[in-house]
């Protein structure tokens, strides 16, 4: 039974998202425990040396250097405090501070795909440079609103790319939701404005607007996402109502500087962290979420359309220390 098990009393469902998580954060854990076991070998007292090999088996699970000394300094702290602290204690302790530091960002409360009441259409942007997997992000969003009973429609708004386009249409298809879409080269804001149109006349719940992700002019990006955003709001004035950042996980640091780019350049709102099930480096949700205190809403552990997960917390600190 994990630290938080309490906290939970899961349905079926829920249950095979759990191991489903479980599964998808395998090579992590797998990696981080090592390091972890390795960092208290032999010693019975969390000491100096402890903390100092804690440190770096944190940095080298790409929790990040700020991250982890936040960490280090919280366990430092109990320490102080308890006088004595045992190494047999330390994995709880860490459990612990791993989850206050996910607190401290701002959390959003969505169960189950649901939506503001006050908000329809719901209005999504996503932003995110080519190849992290946004347009499969958007598609598996797609899936899940839909499958909670939301009419969903789709805006193909990275007109740069027609792959992009392509792509975002055998989404909609697979999905059987609607997209609106214009010829490669077409102005975004003209695509995003006419989604919007098209989402309200319909009485769609939920809107998500795909759009072209490129950092090598970040000027050009930044006028171009602001003019989306404009004409947007000619439609629904407080629209977007959520302006989501999809990272790849499994790139690690790059994946934080890529936060660090996109932050300078828009409003982001939220994060979907994908492909952690492939990599090693899932500590990376940690570095993002606290450094830059937005809320990772989704998380990728898998292709199938429902391996995107709503993130909790709990729920993500207790798989990486579920190890069977």
């Amino acid at each position: 039974m994990g630290l938080f098990d309490k906290l939970f009393k899961r349905n079926k469902v829920q249950e095979e998202a759990k191991e489903t998580l479980d599964k998808g954060l395998e090579k992590t854990k797998e990696s981080f425990f090592s390091k972890i076991t390795k960092a208290v070998a032999g010693k019975s007292v969390v000491d100096a040396a402890v903390l100092d090999e804690l440190e770096e088996a944190l940095i080298m699970s790409d929790v990040g250097v700020g991250t982890t000394v936040e960490i280090i300094k919280r366990i430092e702290d109990r320490v102080a405090k308890d006088k004595y602290l045992g190494t047999s204690e330390l994995n709880s302790i860490l459990q612990e501070e791993m989850v206050n530091v996910l607190t401290d960002a701002p959390s959003l409360e969505y169960q189950n795909f649901d939506l503001p009441a006050d908000k329809k259409p719901y209005i999504i942007l996503v932003v995110g440079v080519n190849g992290v997997g946004k347009t499969t992000t958007i598609g598996k969003l797609a899936y899940n609103f839909k499958n909670a009973g939301k009419k969903v429609m789709l805006g193909a708004a990275d007109t740069f790319r027609a792959a992009a386009v392509d792509q975002l249409t055998i989404w909609s298809e697979r999905v059987g939701v609607e997209i609106v879409k214009k010829e490669m080269g077409s102005d975004p804001a003209s695509v995003a404005f006419d989604s919007v149109n098209s989402a309200v006349a319909k009485g769609a719940d939920v809107l998500i607007i795909d759009t072209a992700g490129r950092l090598h002019n970040k000027a050009y990006l930044m006028d171009e996402l602001n003019k989306i955003k404009r004409v947007i709001q000619k439609v629904i004035p407080d629209a977007p109502h959520e302006v989501l950042l999809v990272l790849d996980g499994s790139t690690g640091q790059n994946a934080v500087e890529q936060a660090k780019q996109f932050t300078q350049t828009t409003d982001v709102t939220s994060l979907a962290i994908t492909k952690l099930d492939g990599t090693a480096k899932g500590g990376v949700v940690l570095a993002i979420a606290h450094q830059f205190k937005i809320p990772v809403k989704y998380i990728g552990v898998g292709e199938q359309m429902q391996n995107l997960q709503i993130f909790n917390k709990y729920e993500f600190v207790d798989s990486l220390f579920s190890l069977k």
